[in-house]
């Protein structure tokens, strides 16, 4: 069962829309989906969906909804993907979390569901990040992550399991900021970092020509293994 519902914030000063994936029967977890740059668009629900089939409660946050409520873009049309850019380039991160944070109490307040994971894609990426250090989310999924290497800092309040998807290919994430987080994070044994040789930013978008099946079906799986074994 679907239904879109709305999230009253941290400061209680405002409230969000968020897509709410339910499962058949009861909940053995649930896992919070944080968009790409494009909104919470059918790709980002369909992912949802995907998780509400294998039992995990799933909530698709409207992050953008200080911007514009209701974002839902393309990334193969290029005005739409050029208006994406902007959307993110005008996020403010930092109040983003603050909305993350309103999701994991209210999944733990209102539906009853203690163990919450996350899962973001791209912006998504380095929301699950920071998501990993700023709250007490009980496991973390980032693919494609960027600017994370410039976060490195907060690296030492991970407390918490995080697995991160690098595509060595990433235009949007160079070399030299793939190599700043295998250092910064290889250390860490809360962290697994996994590398996709030769692939780029967007291997595992559900919709469009930037998905790489086979890799986005590895990299699915290992994240469907990662929450079984850390959320339920």
């Amino acid at each position: 069962m679907t239904t879109n519902t709305t999230i009253p914030t941290l400061r209680n000063d405002g409230s969000f829309g968020a897509y709410v994936a339910r499962p058949a029967g009861e909940a053995k977890g649930a896992i919070i989906v944080i968009q790409e740059i494009f909104g919470v668009n059918k790709g980002i629900r369909k992912k949802a969906d995907d998780w509400a089939a294998k039992g995990y409660l799933a909530v698709a946050p409207d992050i953008f909804w200080r911007q514009q409520p209701d974002v839902e873009l393309d990334p193969d049309i290029e005005e739409q993907f050029q208006a994406a850019i902007d959307y993110m380039q005008k996020h403010d991160f930092d109040a983003g979390i603050e909305d993350v944070e309103a999701t994991i109490h209210w999944i733990r307040r209102e539906a009853d569901v203690p163990k919450v994971g996350l899962v973001g894609f791209c912006m998504g990426g380095k929301v699950a990040y920071m998501t990993a250090t700023r709250t007490d989310i009980d496991a973390s999924v980032g693919y494609y992550g960027v600017m994370i290497d410039q976060m490195l800092n907060e690296s030492h309040a991970i407390a918490k399991p995080l697995m991160l998807h690098v595509p060595t290919a990433d235009g949007f994430v160079p070399p030299e900021a793939q190599k700043a987080m295998h250092e910064g994070l290889d250390p860490n044994p809360h962290v697994t970092i996994y590398d996709y040789e030769g692939l780029d930013h967007g291997f595992a978008t559900e919709f469009g020509s930037r998905r790489d099946e086979s890799a986005a079906q590895l990299a699915d799986g290992r994240t469907t293994e990662f929450f079984a074994r850390h959320i339920g």
